[in-house]
């Protein structure tokens, strides 16, 4: 199904005076034209969608280590270690995401292949879920 563009304007078109504010990253909106909206903002759900994650990481790992739970210390500071670590990586993850995304979008283009934070992720997880088991057999 192809969905018609609308709002197309072709790269080096002047603007405007009443423009309205300057959209970011200006490199990238100077390339291509604006895709159908949905697409936009189905790329900007994901996007956020990660923060998401990035903002539950951190708190796990933060409850983890703040919460006086049953655990050895030694595990369970490992565990949030891991966590808050995930954490700082995942906002780069959706940026680096979206970018792409974006730019293929604006340029007509297939969408990339998806960005390989799935398997660090599960990894990370499958880390912290042992270290908190150990934790709490030890």
């Amino acid at each position: 199904m192809t969905v018609p563009r609308r709002g197309r304007r072709s790269a080096g078109a002047e603007e405007p005076d009443d423009a309205g504010p300057v959209r970011r990253p200006e490199r990238l909106f100077a390339e291509g034209t604006d895709p159908d909206p949905r697409f936009s903002l189905a790329n900007e759900r994901t996007f956020l969608a990660w923060i998401r994650t990035s903002l539950a990481l951190f708190a796990a790992g933060i409850a983890l280590e703040g919460l006086n739970l049953p655990i050895h210390p030694g595990f369970r500071l490992a565990a949030a270690v891991v966590l808050i670590a995930l954490g700082t990586l995942t906002p780069a993850h959706a940026w680096y995401g979206w970018l792409r995304t974006e730019r293929a979008l604006r340029l007509d283009r297939g969408l990339p292949p998806p960005t390989t934070m799935a398997v660090p992720l599960a990894v990370g997880l499958l880390t912290v879920g042992a270290l908190i088991v150990a934790g709490l057999l030890r």
